[in-house]
C-alpha cells in the first residue's frame, strides 16, 4: 500500500467503521483516559512496564464495551489482555539486567 491508500483506509476507519462501532471518538477517548488515570493512581510508583500495558489495554477494552455492549471484540480482546496480564504477573522474575529508564537516555 502506498501512503495515499493508507490514509484513505484510515479515513474510512475513523469516519465510518469505528464511529459506528464505538460511538463518538472524543467521548470514547475520555472514558479510556479516566480508566487509565485510575490505573496510574492505583499502581506502584516506577516506570511503566509490560504488566501495566496489559492492564491498561484491558481498561481500554472495558471503556469501549461501555459504549457498545454488543461488540464481542471488546470482550474477547479484554479477556485476552487480562490473561496476558495474569501471565506476566505470575511469571518468575528474570535475572536479566534491567533496561535503563527512558528518561536516562
Amino acid at each position: 500500500m502506498n501512503r495515499s491508500e493508507i490514509l484513505s483506509e484510515a479515513n474510512a476507519c475513523i469516519t465510518k467503521d469505528r464511529a459506528a462501532t464505538h460511538g463518538n471518538a472524543e467521548d470514547n477517548f475520555t472514558a479510556i483516559a479516566r480508566g487509565w488515570e485510575w490505573w496510574l493512581m492505583m499502581r506502584k510508583v516506577g516506570p511503566l512496564n509490560s504488566f501495566d500495558v496489559a492492564m491498561m489495554m484491558t481498561i481500554f477494552k472495558i471503556a469501549r464495551a461501555a459504549s457498545n455492549k454488543g461488540h464481542a471484540d471488546n470482550f474477547i480482546d479484554g479477556a485476552g489482555y487480562f490473561a496476558l496480564a495474569g501471565e506476566i504477573a505470575t511469571k518468575p522474575a528474570e535475572s536479566a539486567t534491567p533496561r535503563p529508564d527512558v528518561g536516562d537516555r
